[in-house]
């Protein structure tokens, strides 16, 4: 039986991932970085299924202690390693820069010489983000176009990648990076613009909230479903050869248009309940990401399953079912 490790353990991937693995019979250890908050509702589900908890352990590690992460790996011994762990919120990273850094970066850079250095063997999976790409008006975006960040979000992301390349070419380690370009679902943070929208359809629809402030409509992104694109991360571990691979559905819709989707399902006026807040705006707006998977396709087999309309609606259904329990 093999053993995944996966650092992020209690983000929307996190979570995706340690069930599917879970389901395909391998024993999963999930890291969780200590806070005084205990937030484990997205994986609530493994450990309510009698089936899954039994090959699952929840373990305390940070990103920012190389001690830790070096006993996780001799204590462990683990087979497969997904680097999920971020502070992944772009608008956030101009306010926390720093801790970005650090947590994005720097902390990619422990794991890595941790693996290296104990468990060379293993395969290693790296999450990427299309945010690399920032101002580059080249599109659709693939694994060679460039990459020109446009926050401090995605500057941390491009150093953890090219220095994941490094170590896979320096070292031959099996390590392949998954550019994912957006991907939401019902487990998406309240913060980020898709579940921000869903929850507050469900709950303007359920007389609990008024309006809706929102900012830059007009931005255009590449969006799928994480439960798709955690297969695309699995996938990449079971090649022979690591690479790295662009994850998207080749479709670009913008903000106005996920709104639009959801409030017209949920049957309600955009004009009367969403209004513009310039404060949401970013400092530096990436205004097209469009992403070209075919290698992803062609390589690996995968094919994105969830619609851009019914990934909307699904988070609007869910948002609408947790109100009404």
């Amino acid at each position: 039986m093999k053993t995944a490790l996966i650092t992020g353990i209690t983000g929307q991937d996190g979570s995706y991932l340690a069930e599917m693995l879970l389901k395909k019979g391998y024993n999963v250890v999930g890291v969780k970085r200590r806070t005084s908050l205990i937030s484990t509702d997205r994986i609530d589900n493994i450990f309510n299924d009698t089936d899954l908890i039994m090959n699952f352990d929840l373990v305390y590690g940070n990103m920012n202690d190389s001690g830790c992460l070096h006993r996780l790996l001799i204590e462990y011994q683990p087979d497969e390693i997904y680097n999920l762990a971020a502070q992944s919120h772009v608008r956030v990273s101009f306010e926390t820069p720093e801790e970005t850094t650090e947590y994005v970066a720097m902390g990619t850079l422990r794991l890595l010489e941790a693996y290296r250095n104990i468990c060379p063997k293993a395969k290693f999976y790296q999450a990427s983000s299309s945010e690399m790409f920032g101002d580059n008006p080249e599109n659709p975006q693939s694994e060679t176009t460039r990459l020109m960040p446009a926050s401090p979000y995605a500057c941390a992301k491009v150093y953890a990648h090219n220095l994941c390349r490094n170590y896979r070419e320096s070292y031959g380690l099996h390590i392949s990076s998954g550019i994912l370009f957006n991907h939401e679902s019902p487990r998406r943070g309240e913060t980020f613009v898709t579940r921000k929208i869903t929850r507050a359809a469900a709950r303007i629809k359920m007389g609990l909230q008024d309006d809706l402030l929102l900012g830059n409509l007009d931005a255009k992104r590449d969006w799928g479903f994480a439960g798709d694109y955690v297969e695309a991360m699995w996938l990449m571990t079971q090649q022979e050869t690591p690479d790295d691979y662009v994850v998207a559905t080749g479709e670009t819709h913008t903000v106005r248009e996920f709104l639009q989707v959801v409030f017209d399902y949920a049957g309600l006026d955009i004009d009367k309940y969403v209004r513009i807040d310039e404060r949401l705006f970013r400092p530096h707006e990436v205004p097209l990401l469009l992403g070209d998977a075919t290698k992803a396709k062609e390589k690996l087999g995968w094919e994105p399953k969830v619609d851009f309309e019914g990934l909307a609606k699904m988070m609007y259904d869910e948002d609408l079912k947790e109100l009404i329990k």
